[in-house]
């Protein structure tokens, strides 16, 4: 059996959580990870039978019973989770009953997986459906797009098309927009529906006034979908307040999706 600290994805959990605590996305423990794992991989590192223990999951999250993930952990901070992640993280399955998750590594001072756990696995079921590649569920508060929520409208269409034109990336990193649920209690089975909902469409989903979601495929894949909606959404805070001068036009944004060959939406545009 290879040594877990050697393990690819806990190289990538606290590398990646170290630089969202550097970037001031995630204060206190403010934030959550869940990253879905290969089997055969977790097989390389720990005893697949070996339960620590089983933690209650508060929904049924049976389609994705047998599943392994690696989680943070509740009340945690993540400039923590470099230096400790035994303590931080945790690797567990998802029970064949959907009601129980297996723990097999980490929270070793008896604590549990994210308060927003049925959020990031409600949102990890609905995007299975739409890309069985999706690996990731990322949770953080980016200060600037934080920031955007209170002076800016959170109409979708209209949420989108600003960030659309603060760089010329941005319609090609997120071309499926950016989708905004209104402010709900956090770390509730109501906001997890909510966000898998809104999952079924965007990649990205912001939860007013709080924060945002990501999903991707991989650990990058989401740390930079996120990190350019964070760009975008810091370049429309330093410019608001000024006379708008120039701006990236519809008509470009479409040459730019059509370049890229990506499935944009069009009724976030105004086109004639």
């Amino acid at each position: 059996m290879k040594d877990i600290m050697t393990a690819p994805f806990l190289t990538e959990m606290r590398k990646t959580t170290a630089n969202m605590y550097r970037l001031g996305w995630d204060e206190r423990n403010g934030g959550n990870i869940s990253y879905l794992l290969d089997e055969a991989e977790v097989k390389e590192y720990l005893d697949t039978k070996a339960v620590i223990r089983r933690i209650p999951t508060g929904f049924d999250a049976a389609p994705l019973a047998g599943k392994y993930f690696i989680v943070t952990g509740t009340g945690k901070y993540f400039k923590n989770v470099y230096d400790d992640p035994e303590t931080n993280l945790g690797v567990l399955r998802i029970a064949e009953d959907g009601t129980t998750a297996e723990l097999l590594w980490g929270y070793k001072d008896g604590g549990r997986f994210t308060s927003e756990f049925p959020a990031h696995m409600m949102s990890h079921i609905a995007r299975l459906k739409k890309d069985p590649a999706n690996r990731v569920v990322m949770h953080c508060h980016p200060t600037n797009l934080l920031a955007m929520n209170y002076v800016h409208e959170l109409d979708e269409a209209k949420f989108t098309h600003t960030l659309w034109e603060m760089c010329t990336e941005c319609i090609v990193v997120f071309p499926d927009g950016v989708g905004v649920l209104p402010w709900m209690l956090c770390g509730t089975n109501e906001i997890g529906v909510a966000t898998a909902k809104k999952m079924e469409e965007f990649r990205v989903v912001v939860w007013a006034l709080h924060g945002v979601y990501g999903a991707g495929k991989t650990m990058d894949e989401t740390f930079g979908l996120i990190e350019t909606v964070e760009k975008a959404a810091q370049i429309f805070m330093l410019t608001s307040h000024l006379p708008r001068l120039n701006t990236i036009k519809d008509e470009d944004m479409v040459k730019l999706a059509e370049l890229f060959k990506v499935d944009y939406r069009k009724d976030f545009l105004n086109l004639k």
